[in-house]
């Protein structure tokens, strides 16, 4: 018994024509109304960022050609093949198809061995470091705070700095490098897991406790007095949120102006202690070593305070009322280190004093001024 050949509702070419045509302008219009940015990382500031940024078009341009090909052949396939009235027998059965096997498994390996190379050779362009970069900068991320040391061409530390943050009121703080000069970064943490991560760098590295991680960075000259926000994006502790940073990109002669300010400050001497009230407070694993202080009302008072944690491990001595204000907000100290804080004259109360860096209870007191 023969059958009655199947009718067609349009040619198979003119099916897929319009199915691949309905993806593309689905695609189209996802990145022309805004929705497809956040599909991108953000602008990158350094020439190994913009490696990377390239590396990621690439592999997002092939993800989108191959979902137009994979949905376009499968609503193809339904349309192509779906159940119309009158089909009450199978159609022709094919078992094995020698071609389409070898298409669907050439066309993968050849996509797959594509991104290989070029992912290899990306990350062993980003990765690359030079024996005698422009600058020299040691990152130490300690339980919960950033401090970068200068290091000179010999890898002999030169200035530290241990304010992370850039202040707006003071204009300093943060991690300044040139732009247009090659910086490398050396890793350590003297304690747990961290990790070093700028988003317009595009680019996260751990930092291991007892391991030293390098990388090298080009800032771009056009971000010259550009800000970038930094942080830890690993968890590493109870004050993981506030270990965040700065990286200020300068030109290079305002680099050098800063960095020479930046050595003089590293090398002055600690303020000498006033007359009058001076308290000790010593800083060791994390803990100070006395919970209550005592001063006299409207009179100035000093804390010679020593920090016998280890290098990276820094500590400051702030003070604040019932309310939680800072009324004395002092400069950390690394660890091996010490200073003199000195403070105002303050009215009859109870004040709390505190480690910004660590604000746990064994660095937490009670300062009775009477």
């Amino acid at each position: 018994m023969s059958s009655t050949p199947r009718k067609r509702p349009a040619p198979d070419a003119l099916v897929a024509g319009a199915v691949v045509a309905i993806l593309i302008a689905l695609v189209l219009a996802v990145f022309l109304s805004g929705w497809g940015a956040s599909l991108y990382p953000p602008e990158a500031a350094t020439s190994q960022g913009r490696e990377i940024r390239g590396l990621y078009d690439i592999v997002f341009a092939v993800a989108i050609a191959i979902f137009v090909v994979v949905e376009g052949l499968i609503v193809w396939s339904v349309l192509r093949y779906r159940r119309r009235p009158g089909d009450n027998e199978l159609p022709a059965q094919t078992h094995g198809n020698n071609v389409a096997e070898v298409i669907w498994t050439l066309v993968p390996t050849v996509i797959v061995l594509f991104l290989f190379v070029i992912s290899w050779q990306t990350l062993n362009s980003v990765d690359a470091v030079s024996a005698q970069p422009d600058v020299r900068i040691r990152a130490i991320a300690g339980q919960f705070q950033w401090q970068f040391e200068y290091l000179d061409g010999n890898g002999t530390k030169v200035a530290t700095q241990l304010a992370p943050e850039y202040n707006q009121d003071t204009g300093e703080g943060g991690m300044a490098v040139p732009v247009g000069r090659s910086v490398q970064v050396a890793l350590d943490s003297p304690d747990v897991i961290h990790a070093f991560y700028v988003p317009r760098f595009l680019f996260k590295r751990d930092v291991v406790p007892g391991q030293t991680n390098r990388f090298e960075f080009t800032v771009d000259p056009k971000e010259a007095g550009q800000f970038f926000r930094g942080q830890c994006a690993e968890l590493c502790g109870a004050g993981h949120g506030s270990m965040l940073f700065t990286v200020r990109a300068l030109s290079p002669a305002d680099y050098d102006t800063w960095l020479q300010a930046l050595i003089a400050k590293s090398n002055a001497t600690p303020a000498p202690l006033p007359s009058g009230t001076v308290l000790n407070v010593t800083a060791r694993e994390i803990a100070f070593d006395t919970k209550a202080l005592e001063v006299p009302a409207d009179t100035p008072f000093a804390i010679a305070f020593q920090n016998q944690d280890p290098s990276g491990v820094t500590h400051d001595i702030d003070i604040r009322d019932a309310n939680g204000n800072v009324l004395a907000n002092q400069e950390p100290i690394n660890g091996g280190t010490s200073t003199n804080y000195t403070y105002e004259g303050l009215p009859a109360g109870t004040y709390t004093f505190i480690c910004a860096i660590h604000p746990i209870p064994a660095m937490t007191g009670t300062l009775t001024v009477k």
